[in-house]
């Protein structure tokens, strides 16, 4: 017995009514599966941006925020070559680059913003303003 994939529209309906043949028709990614390597939470202070970029040195990273607007760029490129005799037996040549941009949630000082990188994770924090940040106030008993 074989396993036959389910089609919602059988095979009397074209394939263009299909999700998948329309991704693989015009080369559209599949968001819902996935991963941005992308996370984003607030704390008290500040708001706090995490990136993938495994493999990627700090010097090859660029954090920029314009606004609201928070962009991570990286690119590496390594080249690696075999020479026997001054010709050129082998070149490989590997490029990883990254760029991730997203809105900010809150309003945020983009003059104190730090980031770092460890262990193939670029981490933006960049402190809310003073009007975004929560404020307590003091309950009394009316009287």
């Amino acid at each position: 017995m074989a396993i036959v994939k389910w089609r919602r529209w059988g095979p009397m309906w074209p394939a263009m009514f299909d999700d998948e043949s329309t991704n693989e028709l015009f080369n559209w990614p599949d968001l819902s599966s996935s991963n941005t390597g992308l996370d984003i939470y607030e704390t008290d202070e500040a708001v706090v941006v995490e990136a993938q970029v495994p493999g990627i040195k700090d010097s090859d990273v660029e954090v920029t925020v314009e606004g609201n607007v928070l962009t991570i760029a990286a690119e590496a490129k390594e080249v690696e070559e075999k020479k026997e005799k001054k010709k050129t037996v082998y070149k490989s040549t590997r490029q990883t680059s990254f760029n991730y941009s997203t809105s900010l949630p809150r309003a945020v000082d983009s003059t104190k913003a730090k980031a770092e990188v460890e262990n193939g994770v670029v981490t933006v924090t960049v402190p809310k303003t003073e009007a975004d940040k929560p404020k307590r106030i003091e309950v009394s008993k009316k009287s």
